[in-house]
């Protein structure tokens, strides 16, 4: 019998992600021959094809198709799709990955659906969760349509029109594989291939259903993700519009539906053309001409243009008018002769002013003189206050008193989380706009948004946030596992607005220099936000272990992994537990996972006789932990560096360091040049950290060549250069 469901995977340049997706394609009630996985590695550049040839050789489920000439992710899918033998298929993206129990829940699914005697449904939506970089998550924006509708029960498209209000991917859509083959329809080549597929499956469905569970975690926001990716493919969106439209042609059951569907490809074609850095400048006319044939050559007969501002830019979409709409979007404001024919849509217009006023307002700002007393500071994409960012703030206010500084944070949570007094604005506001387009100094250990565009006599401070072992910046042209699709010409336009650069130690001053070529001057003052580490008293160092809950007497390990580019969340090389038995109670294990990952380092749990466990990974302030512990362990993260200011022992547990210098690249070789022991087995680790200090003149070498200006003066070196200091 054939199996259940087929799974077919496309796989490209995605090294760093594709194992985390592996793990997921697990199912603990599935049937012996209930699964097949068909990878299809489209000519992956990186070593795609050797993980997933090791995958197949212990997952009898799982086929791998090598392509020999690179197919696209539409072409990917459709070379899968023909070994597929699966009563249902599921196009899962190998960037993605699946929530713990997510498909023993579909094959249930799927199972009730075969078992109905009226026959099963031809597609399972199912409910996701949007996953972003910086490891915080969103629910399915679209639940409220999918949800209490008729598709809980089952439905068509035209008993719920509502469903193209969600997104149609594919990769949410469980499809009865015989249904699809038969609808004669194929995923498109270039970008936004799979509407071609999706939009037919829908309309043709002789009965959908939605299960109300996330079931997939989709990736969003990551670089080489085409909705952040400027290119003249977005073009091909048109060629998947033409596919929909002449399936609309010969197939009866989704004609009623043609308005439905052309509205949305048209709100679909405008969102990217609106949507800055997508399509690029020189072809611009052309795409909003695109537009215009598309409305010309697939307008449904009788078509009425919808009301209020939507309206208003269909029409000037439907006549090519591009200066009058890119008009409209700028200012708000339409040409008279265009504004005289649209007075009927009065209320419509005023509804496109509000949609654009951000970008109105910004531009307003950006008139007003500097204001030569305010800086802007942010840490992490906006998360909060922290890193060189707050140590640069809190010198100059000692300083440069009559420089103000304002924090950007990304929500009112993160404005909440700030020290008490800490100014600041939320991203977006009209406070927000006004500071980044008049203050004359920033401040910031990532980039500020490409969108907020250089003044001339504006200062930006770029601290980064770490001394590298791992290859950085342009270094990674040549690693396209680790790159990740990064845009390199992007990352120059924002090197190109720094006008400093700060260094923590002579090795970084080298790789960055490299990996960051541009005419910013190199501070090498020391990282600022080590200066709390060498000032640090015994005092200060008890009371934070006070705060913390420590026990008078116990040693304190911090065991803090960092983030791999080719797998997921925690990734759990050290059995914690193990680990703390072996440490015995005289011990505290502090727990820190890397802020993209969430959920935690997993269980815990530890015996009587062993260590205390404490998950720390929300610890707002790192610096604290480090004041708080004897002994840190670690990989590959630059908390070696930073830790290594205050002396204390240092051991590195690195099981999978020759992959990880493989995939990411390194700057040197830290097994031979380690901070302390450098172990790649748990009980080596175990023994090392019960030895107490065992190497320190292995860490005095290490200390000397990247703690040089650790004296706990560099905030005040960074604000003597940058601002007009109060002598």
């Amino acid at each position: 019998m054939s199996p259940l469901l087929s799974i077919v995977l496309p796989v490209h340049g995605v090294e760093r992600f594709l194992p985390q997706c592996l793990d997921s394609l697990r199912a603990d009630t599935a049937a012996p021959g209930e699964v097949e996985l068909i990878a299809v590695d489209d000519l992956s550049p990186d070593g795609c094809g050797a993980i997933l040839d090791a995958y197949a050789a212990r997952d009898e489920r799982m086929r791998v198709l090598h392509l020999t000439v690179n197919q696209g992710l539409g072409g990917a899918r459709e070379a899968g799709l023909a070994e597929a033998h699966g009563r249902y298929v599921w196009f899962v993206d190998s960037d993605d990955w699946l929530p713990e129990g997510a498909l023993d829940a579909v094959l249930a699914e799927l199972r009730a659906e075969e078992a109905r005697a009226e026959g099963p449904a031809d597609v399972l939506l199912t409910g996701f969760t949007h996953v972003y970089n910086d490891g915080s998550t969103e629910p399915n924006p679209w639940r409220r349509v999918l949800a209490g509708s008729p598709l809980v029960e089952g439905c068509t498209a035209a008993e719920h029109p509502a469903l193209f209000n969600s997104v149609l991917a594919v990769w949410n859509k469980i499809v009865r594989r015989d249904f699809l083959t038969g609808l004669g329809v194929s995923f498109g080549r270039g970008y936004y291939e799979d509407i071609s597929v999706t939009y037919p499956v829908l309309l043709a469905a002789g009965r959908l259903r939605y299960l109300d569970r996330p079931c997939y975690h989709y990736r969003r926001g990551r670089p080489g993700a085409i909705t952040a990716t400027a290119s003249p493919k977005h073009a091909d969106a048109f060629a998947q519009y033409d596919a929909i439209f002449a399936f609309l042609d010969r197939d009866e059951r989704a004609a009623a539906l043609r308005t439905l569907v052309f509205d949305r490809t048209v709100k679909q074609a405008l969102t990217v053309y609106d949507t800055p850095g997508l399509v690029p400048v020189e072809l611009r006319a052309a795409f909003f001409g695109r537009i215009a044939e598309h409305f010309e050559r697939h307008r449904p007969a009788g078509y009425r243009f919808p009301s209020g501002a939507r309206g208003v830019q269909y029409r000037l979409a439907a006549r090519g008018a591009r200066r009058a709409y890119a008009e409209l979007r700028r200012g708000g404001r339409l040409p008279g002769a265009v504004k005289r024919s649209t007075r009927a849509v009065a209320p419509g217009v005023k509804k496109a002013v509000r949609s654009s006023a951000r970008f109105t307002a910004y531009n307003t700002f950006r008139r007003l003189p500097l204001d030569r007393n305010l800086a802007v500071y942010a840490a992490y994409w906006h998360r909060g206050y922290a890193c060189n960012p707050a140590a640069i703030y809190e010198k100059a206010k000692e300083l440069a008193p009559q420089v103000r500084g304002v924090w950007v944070v990304e929500n009112r949570e993160r404005a909440a989380a700030l020290p008490a007094g800490v100014p600041y604005v939320i991203v977006n506001t009209p406070a927000y706009l006004k500071a980044m387009a008049t203050a004359k100094y920033f401040v910031n250990n990532v980039n500020f948004p490409h969108t907020m565009a250089k003044r001339a006599g504006t200062v930006h401070v770029q601290t980064q946030h770490g001394t590298p072992l791992k290859a950085m910046g342009m270094d990674l042209r040549d690693r396209p596992g680790a790159a990740d699709g990064m845009d390199f010409d992007r990352l120059l336009e924002g090197v190109a607005r720094w006008d400093y650069l700060v260094s923590p130690n002579p090795h970084t001053s080298t790789e960055f220099s490299r990996a960051f070529p541009g005419r910013y001057e190199l501070l090498e003052t020391g990282y600022p936000r080590n200066d709390r580490l060498a000032n640090a008293t015994p005092e200060e160092c008890a009371a934070v272990r006070e705060r913390l809950g420590i026990a008078a007497g116990q040693r304190t390990v911090l065991y803090a992994p960092t983030h791999r580019e080719n797998r997921g969340g925690f990734v759990e090389l050290l059995d914690l537990p193990e680990l703390a038995r072996r440490l015995g109670p005289g011990h505290t294990l502090l727990v820190r996972a890397h802020y993209f990952h969430t959920g935690g380092p997993g269980d815990l749990t530890a015996g009587p006789d062993a260590a205390e466990i404490v998950d720390v990974s929300a610890h707002p302030v790192v610096e604290d932990l480090y004041l708080a512990a004897d002994v840190l362990v670690t990989d590959y993260s630059s908390m070696m560096f930073d830790y290594a200011v205050l002396d204390r022992p240092v051991a590195i547990f690195a099981p999978d360091w020759e992959e990880y210098r493989r995939v990411r690249g390194v700057y040197f070789d830290l097994s031979a040049e380690p901070p302390g022991p450098f172990a790649t087995e748990p009980e080596a680790l175990a023994e090392a950290l019960l030895a107490g200090d065992p190497e320190p003149a292995v860490r005095a070498k290490f200390r000397e060549r990247f703690c040089p200006w650790d004296d706990g003066r560099a905030a005040e070196r960074v604000v003597s250069r940058v601002f007009p200091v109060r002598k």
